[in-house]
């Protein structure tokens, strides 16, 4: 199963840097099971969504070139203050060196003001054509959604920039 953490598109500096929100709802199954009485957003998935913002840079970048963005490493990861239902997590991913098949970023979290989550991630790039040249067409399918959905993150932003 796979959640899609990052929900919106703040700032894009192609190549540099990127800023993308999570709106955290009770609606959230996850929730119930962390904690109960007290639900908050779990660590791993704070992580999960740097990871994503992250990912979104690097396609950006690259024009797409790679298939799957996936951790190779996260390194230094802190966590500060809790995200609850409510809240809006703003992750900001600066480039440190993106290159064809890894990327090493700096990220961090922000929720009301005070830091979430922070660290270095180290990201490889995959093709699935050169794992198996049978994926080809798998690949070719994946990289097409994944344009859509950016593109459909990049309208929304302009929208709230010229709302704003």
């Amino acid at each position: 199963m796979q959640f899609t953490l990052v929900d919106r598109l703040l700032e894009l500096d192609p190549g540099k840097s990127i800023v993308m929100t999570k709106q955290v709802s009770l609606a959230e199954e996850y929730l119930a099971d962390h904690f109960p009485r007290f639900p908050v957003l779990p660590g791993v998935l704070m992580l999960e969504a740097a990871i994503q913002a992250s990912a979104w840079l690097v396609r950006s970048t690259l024009d797409f070139s790679a298939s799957v963005v996936t951790l190779k490493t996260a390194r230094g990861v802190r966590y500060g203050a809790f995200v609850a239902p409510g809240h809006t997590l703003q992750i900001r991913a600066d480039a440190v060196d993106i290159q064809a098949d890894r990327s090493d970023l700096k990220i961090r979290g922000i929720v009301d003001g005070e830091t979430a989550i922070q660290g270095r991630l180290e990201l490889r790039h995959i093709n699935l054509s050169t794992l198996d040249p049978a994926m080809a067409a798998i690949e070719k399918k994946l990289i097409e959604t994944l344009r859509f959905r950016w593109q459909d993150l990049q309208r929304d932003a302009m929208m709230n920039k010229a709302v704003a």
